[in-house]
């Protein structure tokens, strides 16, 4: 197995547990018996984990590589993302949910390091392909919640079944990753970018992609308990809204690396920004079950080469190492993934979920128009190249 299909079927591989964790939510907000404003303040638990992890995981990536990263991140990511279904109170799902929101955090950020070590090493374009992997993955778990959900398995021991399950298998795949830098030239490379603040650049590639992973979060958390509130679908049916957007973002993200190397990277992400607010639209004012789930369909394809296309831009920038751009990039990426959740709560607490996830326009047209700030560097010509390389 080549080293670019490794890293794909490891994206897979990653988000299946915690995939069939999502369609089980309206469950264990019902067995806590908790309103729309305070599932938010629990769900807040994973932003809280994750802002508190990424200023530190982009040294500590560099430091131990992408590699170690992702292989010991498994074992504790796995270990760990059960906790919030043993809940017993919002106060210990807000606990359980900042432990795993550590461990997903710096796990992610090992894998989109090392697709991009890849991608460079390679020459081919796989981050895009990488992603559409990881929301297949996604997908898969959470048809996984379903499955158990239709079972009528507890999610207290569907989850931890899933992840038992994933354990071995990820660990065995994980320990194939080729070791493409060493530890004392990753630390080395790590060392100057603890002094510089981030520029413009990087900073409006990170708001471009607030947006697109604000949504993700908000469908992922909202959207079972959305069909269920608005339309009266049962928990297994309801969790299929999460399945369709998850399945379009895969099949985006699948043509994404093709669609960005005949079209570039900055009309692709305008047609898709333009396809995720029609589709936002959709569901808002959706009349039928059927119509949100077209909506839903739309979301997905229409976020889903953001986040790729937002790591390969911040991995380009040169002034400081690909492992602490992309950590400044997943640190915002993420904030926006885990805050958009329970602010979709605490305003469908004093309307309704129509109007919650309706407010997540503002934020997809704020990334729409950033999409210029995907456009590539120009690469600089080869007597210029050839001067660079005699001064230095």
């Amino acid at each position: 197995m080549t080293n670019q299909r490794l890293i794909m079927l490891i994206f897979f591989l990653q988000p299946i547990a915690f995939g069939a964790w999502l369609p089980r939510i309206p469950d264990i907000q019902q067995k806590l018996g908790l309103g729309p404003a305070e599932l938010a303040i629990a769900l807040l638990g994973m932003p809280v984990g994750t802002l508190l992890t990424l200023p530190f995981a982009g040294r500590f990536v560099a430091w131990i590589g992408g590699r170690a990263t992702i292989l010991y991140g498994f074992v504790v990511f796995l270990a760990l993302v059960w906790l919030p279904t043993w809940a017993t109170s919002i106060e210990m799902l807000f606990i359980c949910l900042a432990v795993v929101g550590v461990a997903l955090a710096t796990l992610e950020l090992g894998l989109n390091v090392e697709a991009d070590a890849i991608e460079k090493h390679s020459g081919q374009l796989i981050m895009s392909t990488c992603h559409g992997f990881w929301s297949l993955g996604i997908m898969t778990g959470s048809l996984i919640g379903v499955g158990f959900a239709a079972l009528h398995v507890a999610p207290e021991w569907a989850v931890p079944l899933t992840a038992a399950a994933m354990l071995p298998i990820s660990v065995f795949f994980a320990r194939k990753l080729p070791l493409l830098q060493t530890h004392e030239a990753a630390s080395a490379e790590a060392a100057p970018a603890r002094r510089r603040l981030p520029g413009w650049a990087l900073l409006s590639v990170c708001f471009f992609v607030f947006g697109i992973t604000m949504t993700e979060g908000a469908v992922a958390d909202w959207s079972a308990v959305f069909l269920r509130d608005v339309f009266g679908l049962s928990s297994a049916s309801a969790g299929f809204g999460y399945s369709i957007f998850a399945f379009m973002v895969a099949a985006g993200r699948f043509a994404g690396d093709r669609l960005k190397a005949n079209y570039g990277p900055v009309p692709v992400a305008r047609a898709c920004g333009i396809a995720s607010i029609a589709g936002l639209l959709l569901v808002v004012a959706s009349p039928a079950a059927w119509a949100a789930l077209l909506g839903f369909a739309a979301m997905g394809f229409g976020v889903s080469v953001g986040f790729p296309l937002a790591v390969t831009a911040a991995a380009d920038q040169k002034d400081r190492p690909a492992a602490a751009s992309v950590a400044i990039l997943s640190f915002i990426a993420l904030s926006g993934f885990l805050l958009g959740p329970p602010l979709i709560g605490l305003i469908a607490e004093h309307s309704d979920m129509r109007f919650g996830l309706g407010a997540l326009v503002p934020f997809l047209a704020v990334s729409l128009l950033l999409t210029g700030r995907l456009k590539p560097a120009p690469r600089p010509a080869p007597a210029d190249a050839e001067r660079a390389a005699s001064r230095a």
